[in-house]
C-alpha cells in the first residue's frame, strides 16, 4: 500500500482540530492559500504504519454544512467535489469531548455524504474533571463509524488514530440516519430525476450558495420531472433537518455519554463575568495590552540591536574582503543591509505572535473580541478587527495577516484598507527624532510635552483608522453578510507545541512572503543612490577634493562629503530635486524628499537616509540632530527643522502608507493589486494634503 492518502479534518471551532493537526504533521506542513481565495490552507504530511504516508489537509473550522462564511464554503466545495486533488480519502472529524452534542451535528452531515469518516473525540484528559463518561462500543455501532478518544495535551490516542486512518477501506460509508424522511415526496421526486447522484449531495447543492463543480442549481431547475421548492419553504425543509439530526444525537447520547453533574467543577463562569464585565473587561484588556507591547519593545530590542549590528559587520566585512567592484557593493550595501531589513523584524513578529497564541490558546482572545464588538460594529468593523488594530502598533504586516478569522469579507477588507494607520514601531525612529528637534522640552502635570506628543500620534493613528473604517463602510457597495458570532470556549494552559509552531509558521510565512519584496526593492534603492548620470556623479571624488583643498580637512570627513555629493547627483538624488516643487509647500527641502522616497522601501529608512545625506558615517542620534537642527531653509532662512515643517513632517508620516511589505501583505490577502494601489494613492494624498495644511498654517 504504496499510494498517499487524503485526510480532511474537519470539525467545528474550539475543537482542538489544529492541535491535532499538528500531533499527526509535527513540522512536515505548510501554509498557503486555497487557489482564488485568501481563506488559510493548512496541510502536512504524516507517515503512518505499514509505510503509509497521509496527505492531511486542516479545513477550516465550520459548525455544519449549511455554509454561512467564506471558510465554510471551502470545506463544502472540496468534500462535494470528487474530481478535487484534495478530496479525502478518508474525513476526521475532531469534537470536543464537552460539545459532543454540538459537534455531532457536522459529524452525521458527513456520513450522509458516504465519506469514510472517524470520528475523533477529543480532550479526553478532562472527562473526569467534568464527570463525563462514554460507552464507545455503543456510540461507535450508532454512528456506524469508529472512534478515537485522545488527549493532544497528554499525546494520547494518536498511535490508535493513525491505525484507524490506515485501514479507512474498513469503514462503513453508512449513513447514520435517514435524513429524507423530512419530506419523503420531495426526496423520491429528487432521487428519481437524479438516479446517478447522492441524493444529501443534491440536496447541498440546492440549499448552499457554492460552487460544485459539475453539479449545478440550474441544472436541477431545469429538469422537468423535478418541482423545486421556494427559498423559504428550502429554508423550512433545513430547519427539519437540522431538528431531526438532534433528535437521533439526543437519542444516540442518552445511552452513550453520561454526566456526573456533582463531580463538574467550573470556574469559567465566575471569569467571564470579570472578564467581559463592561467596565472591568475593559480595564484588564488595556492592563494586558500595555504588558505585552512593553514586553514587545523591552524583549525585541536585544535581539534587533544584535541582528542590525550583525549585518553592519557583515556587510563591512564583505566589503573589506572581497575585491572592489559593482558586485562587492551591490552584495555590501544591496543584498546584506535588505536581507537585514527583512531578518531584523523577526524578533518583534515573533514576540508578537507568541502573545495573540498564547491569548487564543488560552480562550481569552474570544472573550476580547466580544468585548470590543458593540464598540467596533458602529463603525461598520467586527469585534474581531480589534486584534489587527491591536497588532498594528508593532508591525501591519502581522496584523493584516490576522484578518483572516473575520467572517464578513466587507468587514475584513476595512480592517485590512485602516490598519496601516495605526502606528507601527517604524514610524517611532522617525517621530523621536523630529519631536526631540521641534517640540520644546517642558512638562505639563508631569508628563513632558514631547511625551504628550507622542502619545497624540498613536491616538492619531487609531483615530484615523476608526474614522476611515466609519467612511468606508458608507461607500463599499459590497454584499456581505454581517452577523458575529463568537464561541466562548473553555480556559486552558496553551499548548507549548502548537504556540511554538504558531509562531515558526507565521514568522516564517512574513520572511518568505514581504521579504522578497524588502530585498528587490533594497536592491533597486541601492542601485538609485549608487549610480548617476553625467560628470558631476562620474567626477564626484575631483569635485569635492578640489573644493576642500584649501580646508585641509580629515581624509574621513571627505570621503563623507563625497558620499554625500555622490548622493545627491545619483538617480534618487536627481529624484529628491525633480520632487522639491512639490514637497517645498510642505515645508521640505530635496534631502527631505530623498528621506521620503527612499522610506516608501520601509519608514525607518528615513533617519538613516538623512545620516547619509548631512554626511554623518556613524549613527550617533545625537550627531544627526545636531547636523539636521543646523539645516537652513533656503527660501526663508531660519531652521529648515521648524515647529511648523516638524510638524507638517510628524503628520505626514502618521498617514502615509510608506511600507512596500505592507502593500505586498495587502496585495496577498486580497488576491488583487487594486486594494494595495488604492491604499497607497488615497492614504498618501490625504497624507500630503494634512501635512500642506499644516505648515501652510503654522509657519
Amino acid at each position: 500500500m504504496s499510494k498517499q492518502i487524503n485526510v480532511a479534518l474537519i470539525g467545528n471551532p474550539n475543537t482542538g482540530k489544529t492541535s491535532v493537526f499538528n500531533a499527526l504533521t509535527g513540522l512536515n506542513q505548510k501554509v498557503g492559500n486555497y487557489p482564488g481565495i485568501t481563506v488559510e490552507k493548512k496541510e502536512g504530511i504524516c507517515k503512518l504504519p505499514r509505510g503509509v504516508k497521509a496527505h492531511i489537509i486542516d479545513l477550516p473550522g465550520t459548525y455544519s454544512l449549511n455554509a454561512s462564511s467564506l471558510d465554510e464554503n471551502v470545506v463544502i466545495e472540496l468534500l462535494l467535489n470528487k474530481n478535487d486533488k484534495d478530496f479525502p480519502d478518508v474525513a476526521v472529524v475532531v469534537s470536543d469531548v464537552e460539545n459532543l452534542k454540538r459537534n455531532l451535528l457536522l459529524f452525521t452531515q458527513i456520513k450522509d455524504l458516504q465519506i469514510p469518516t472517524i470520528l475523533v473525540i477529543n480532550m479526553a484528559d478532562r472527562m473526569t474533571y467534568k464527570g463525563i463518561s462514554l460507552n464507545i462500543p455503543y456510540l461507535e455501532e450508532q454512528l456506524e463509524t469508529k472512534i478515537a478518544l485522545i488527549s493532544t495535551r497528554k499525546n494520547q490516542g494518536i498511535s490508535d488514530l493513525k491505525d484507524l486512518i490506515t485501514n479507512y477501506k474498513e469503514l462503513s460509508t453508512k449513513p447514520c440516519l435517514n435524513a429524507s424522511e423530512i419530506d419523503m415526496d420531495y426526496f423520491d421526486n429528487l432521487r428519481k430525476a437524479f438516479p446517478n447522484q447522492l441524493l444529501y449531495k443534491l440536496w447541498l447543492v440546492i440549499t448552499q450558495d457554492v460552487n460544485f463543480g459539475k453539479t449545478d442549481r440550474n441544472e436541477i431547475d431545469a429538469v422537468a420531472d423535478f418541482k423545486t421548492k421556494s427559498k423559504a419553504d428550502l429554508k423550512r425543509l433545513q430547519q427539519k433537518e437540522t431538528i431531526k439530526r438532534y433528535q437521533f444525537i439526543n437519542d444516540t447520547l442518552k445511552k452513550g455519554q453520561k454526566i456526573d453533574l456533582s463531580t463538574a467543577k467550573d470556574l469559567r463562569i465566575k471569569f467571564d463575568r470579570v472578564l467581559t464585565h463592561k467596565v472591568w473587561g475593559y480595564l484588564i484588556f488595556g492592563i494586558i495590552l500595555l504588558t505585552i507591547f512593553q514586553a514587545i519593545y523591552d524583549w525585541s530590542s536585544v535581539p534587533m540591536d544584535f541582528i542590525d549590528s550583525l549585518f553592519a559587520s557583515f556587510s563591512e566585512w564583505t566589503k573589506n574582503t572581497m575585491p572592489e567592484g559593482a558586485f562587492t557593493n551591490l552584495i555590501a550595501e544591496g543584498i546584506i543591509p535588505g536581507l537585514g531589513g527583512i531578518v531584523i523584524f523577526i524578533p518583534q513578529i515573533a514576540f508578537l505572535f507568541l502573545f495573540i497564541s498564547v491569548l487564543e490558546e488560552s480562550g481569552y482572545m474570544s472573550r476580547v473580541v466580544f468585548l470590543m464588538d458593540r464598540i467596533m460594529r458602529r463603525f461598520g468593523l467586527s469585534g474581531k478587527s480589534v486584534v489587527p488594530l491591536i497588532s498594528g502598533t508593532a508591525c501591519a504586516i502581522p496584523a493584516i495577516m490576522a484578518t483572516r478569522n473575520i467572517e464578513s469579507w466587507k468587514e475584513r477588507l476595512i480592517t485590512i484598507l485602516v490598519t496601516p494607520f495605526t502606528t507601527c514601531s517604524a514610524r517611532l525612529p522617525v517621530y523621536l527624532i523630529i519631536i526631540a528637534l521641534v517640540i520644546p522640552e517642558g512638562r505639563i502635570l508631569g508628563l513632558s510635552y514631547q511625551a504628550l506628543t507622542l502619545m497624540l500620534l498613536y491616538l492619531i493613528g487609531f483615530g484615523a483608522a476608526v474614522g476611515s473604517a466609519y467612511i468606508l463602510n458608507k461607500i463599499l457597495k459590497i454584499k456581505s453578510k454581517t452577523f458575529f458570532v463568537v464561541e466562548m470556549p473553555n480556559y486552558k494552559l496553551p499548548l507549548f507545541k502548537n504556540v511554538a509552531l504558531t509562531v515558526l509558521e507565521k514568522t516564517k510565512s512574513f520572511v518568505f512572503g514581504a521579504g522578497k519584496i524588502i530585498l528587490a526593492i533594497s536592491i533597486i534603492l541601492w542601485f538609485l543612490a549608487s549610480y548617476g548620470p553625467g560628470n558631476d556623479f562620474n567626477n564626484a571624488e575631483a569635485i569635492v577634493t578640489e573644493q576642500y583643498a584649501s580646508q585641509n580637512i580629515p581624509d574621513e570627513d571627505l570621503q563623507q562629503h563625497i558620499a554625500s555629493y555622490k548622493l545627491e547627483h545619483s538617480f534618487i538624488g536627481i529624484t529628491g530635486r525633480a520632487i522639491e516643487p512639490v514637497i517645498r509647500p510642505l515645508g521640505y527641502d530635496w534631502k527631505i524628499g530623498i528621506a521620503i522616497v527612499s522610506s516608501f522601501a520601509a519608514r525607518e529608512v528615513f533617519v538613516g537616509t538623512l545620516a547619509t545625506i548631512y554626511s554623518v558615517g556613524s549613527d550617533e542620534e545625537e550627531t544627526i540632530k545636531n547636523r539636521m537642527a543646523g539645516e537652513v531653509n533656503p527660501i526663508l532662512g531660519g531652521p529648515l527643522f521648524n515647529f511648523a515643517s516638524g510638524i507638517s513632517l510628524l503628520l505626514f508620516y502618521a498617514f502615509a502608507m510608506q511600507c512596500m511589505s505592507t502593500l505586498a501583505i495587502v496585495k496577498r490577502e486580497t488576491n488583487s493589486w487594486k486594494w494595495p494601489m488604492l491604499q497607497l494613492i488615497i492614504m498618501s494624498s490625504f497624507a500630503y494634503l494634512v501635512a500642506l495644511i499644516a505648515y501652510q498654517l503654522l509657519k
